[in-house]
């Protein structure tokens, strides 16, 4: 009996040392965890997702490329994607034909860009450079050709490049459109003429006489009181009859005269009163 009770008594302690030793090793794995989770953390919060940022150019000069752009831009922050929109032809075209009524060389004529748009990687270092270089001169030096040249910057505020090509799609489209109905439109006129001319020489060559209109638009003039007067002078006997009538309507006209004159009647009415 005493025995029994002297191996119990030594199985519990070593029972009692086996349980702390195991609350001890969990105690260290939960403190090991702990800093993982912390460096996770500060991983996830140091690897920020970066936005790209498009700053909007307002002003192009002569002569500057994209190219310029890039070199100049790029000592600020990583600059991507540059596009220049391009002046309209008929712009282009009228520059070219002023350069050659100023008897200017006839060398080769460099397009010229009306606006731009330039993609930075980060959207805080675009709105940083839009704030700072707007209204300011584009070329430090003194010899550069683009230093009496401002900038003018402007942030696009949630603005995507995506957003730039739909709308540089939606504009080619229109114009499109807007030719193919210019093109219609001179068919019409075109075909509308032609048929006009067919019809007329069809009414000229109604006759067989090219040179001559429809014989069925005649027409008979009714002759005037000078021609009447003519064709009975023509007549035989004419002239005298004429020469009677005259001197009727002279004498008539006399009597008249004279009547109105002495306050008496006229003769028609002395005639008609006996």
């Amino acid at each position: 009996m005493k025995a029994a009770a002297l191996m119990e008594e030594r199985k519990a302690p070593m029972e009692e040392g086996s349980e702390d030793e195991a609350e001890g090793n969990a105690d260290a794995a939960e403190e090991q965890e702990e800093p993982e989770e912390a460096d996770c953390d500060g991983s996830s919060k140091k690897k920020k997702r970066v936005v790209p940022g498009i700053v909007y150019l307002g002003h192009v000069p002569p002569r500057f490329r994209p190219l310029h752009v890039r070199n100049l831009l790029s000592a600020y922050g990583e600059v991507g994607r540059v596009f220049f929109q391009a002046e309209d032809r008929f712009v282009r075209r009228k520059k070219k034909a002023a350069a050659a009524a100023g008897g200017k060389k006839a060398a080769k004529y460099s397009k010229d860009y009306t606006e731009g748009w330039v993609e930075f990687r980060d959207k805080r270092i675009a709105k940083r450079v839009a704030a700072s270089l707007h209204n300011t001169p584009m070329g430090a030096r003194r010899r550069s050709p683009f230093r009496y040249d401002l900038w003018n910057l402007k942030y696009l505020h949630r603005f995507t490049w995506s957003h730039l090509s739909e709308h540089l799609a939606f504009e080619r489209q229109v114009r499109r459109q807007r030719l193919r109905a210019e093109v219609a439109q001179a068919k019409r006129e075109t075909d509308f003429y032609l048929q006009s001319v067919e019809r007329g020489k069809r009414f000229l060559a109604a006759d067989g006489d090219a040179t001559r209109p429809n014989s069925s638009w005649t027409f008979t003039q009714r002759p005037t009181e000078q021609e009447l007067r003519a064709r009975k002078t023509a007549r035989p006997g004419g002239r005298e009859r004429a020469r009677l009538a005259n001197a009727q309507d002279q004498a008539r006209s006399n009597k008249g005269l004279l009547a109105k004159i002495f306050g008496a009647p006229p003769p028609a009415e002395s005639k008609e009163e006996p």
